[in-house]
């Protein structure tokens, strides 16, 4: 099983309260010299089998059609390189 990531970002003309309350916060928390935050999702997705061309279509047309509103949000669809598991 492969793992492929679905990035979502509200598009950068659309305004982001949540980014702009965590921005507003981080100075109080002891963060300086953090000019901008934007807040997204990430949703991660284990496909069975290959991970071909086919596959990262039917996974983008998943993100376009129900896991991004697409008249404000923007993603990007990525494979998520493999990691060794620890053997027991």
């Amino acid at each position: 099983m492969a793992r492929v990531v679905v990035d979502v970002m509200l598009k950068p003309e659309i305004l982001d309260p949540q980014g702009q309350a965590v921005q507003r916060a981080l100075p109080g928390l002891g963060f300086q010299g953090v000019s901008q935050v934007r807040q997204g999702k990430r949703f991660e997705l284990e496909v069975e089998g290959p991970v071909d061309d086919a596959a990262l279509a039917r996974v983008r047309e998943l993100a376009e059609t129900f896991l991004a509103n697409t008249v404000i949000e923007d993603f990007t669809v990525r494979v998520e390189p493999e990691t060794e598991k620890a053997a027991s």
